[in-house]
């Protein structure tokens, strides 16, 4: 059996559920730990039911037992003596490992973000990750009719998605810092604004304020007192309804997208085949992470310059 750690957010969930898809199709026994992570009150919700996906969960007792942490009084003197057992596999880095697909038994520990785990099943994955339609989401009537707009402005326009990630990442400075910066957003609009003249840009943030103060510091002309018409900020949502950005983000033309595993979903599941996705050329500051990448992204330096 193998059993991976769920951890994260939903973009890193749906990495270890990619990885995942990819071990049962080897005919392997899979499970989730998804109790170590999320059993803190201060956890990321587990957001995979919003793509009706039901996983099988590991029991405590089966996590134990992987990883050689029973608190019995033998099992702790073993340790101490002879060290730990652990069939705990740990991602060395963020690149692909096509030896972690070989484990077995395992307890996979990473977040496996590259599609070269899953490249040769993308078909089942992207039907996986098909967000249902709005009517059964059952969502508050005020927020589907927000949604609704902005779904409907999407879909008739050549939209544009522009994630811009604070929050959470301003607490790991030194792994985010200094990769999507100013230079960075602006170059990347004015790319779009180039290539595709009708462009309409719909930001996305966890930090709506800002990005709303940002864009008017750049966009807006002089004694305007809004945005031009072709930049909106979608608000609304919140940690837990998080997965309608996701949702919209996808439904848009062409992507910008930044150091984050959710807007590289957005932009995976977008079916279009001639989709621009504009991506920073660098992921992590701490190490390299080269097979996040995708072929045809176009990535723009911290400083701007197109790489």
């Amino acid at each position: 059996m193998v059993i991976i750690r769920m951890s994260g957010g939903l973009g890193n969930q749906m990495f270890q559920y990619a990885l995942y898809l990819k071990l049962c199709s080897q005919g392997k026994t899979v499970k989730f730990d998804d109790i170590k992570e999320y059993r803190h009150d201060n956890a990321r919700p587990i957001m995979l039911s919003v793509f009706g996906i039901d996983y099988p969960r590991a029991s405590w007792d089966e996590i134990t037992a992987m990883t050689d942490g029973s608190l019995k009084m033998s099992h702790r003197i073993r340790r101490k003596l002879f060290g730990r057992r652990s069939l705990e596999i740990k991602e060395i880095d963020n690149n692909f490992d096509s030896k972690l697909l070989e484990h077995d038994p395992a307890y996979l520990s990473g977040w496996f973000q590259s599609e070269k785990y899953f490249k040769d099943i993308e078909d089942e994955v992207r039907r996986v990750f098909t967000f249902p339609e709005r009517s059964v989401m059952h969502l508050p009537a005020d927020l589907d009719q927000h949604i609704g707009t902005y779904q409907y402005m999407i879909d008739n326009s050549e939209a544009i998605s522009v994630h811009i990630r604070r929050g959470d990442y301003l607490l790991a400075d030194e792994r985010y810092g200094g990769i999507c910066t100013d230079r960075y957003y602006e170059t990347a609009i004015a790319y779009m604004k180039t290539r595709y003249p009708n462009a309409y840009f719909y930001v996305f943030s966890n930090d709506v304020k800002w990005a709303k103060n940002w864009l008017e510091a750049r966009y807006r002309q002089p004694g305007e007192a809004e945005l031009p018409e072709q930049f909106t900020i979608i608000e609304e949502t919140t940690e837990h309804t998080g997965f309608l950005d996701m949702m919209l983000m996808s439904r848009c033309h062409h992507h910008i997208i930044a150091n984050s595993s959710f807007s590289w979903w957005a932009s995976w599941i977008n079916h279009r085949k001639d989709k621009c996705i504009i991506a920073p050329a660098k992921w992590f500051n701490n190490h390299e992470c080269n097979d996040i990448f995708t072929p045809g992204m176009i990535k723009v330096a911290a400083d701007g310059r197109l790489v």
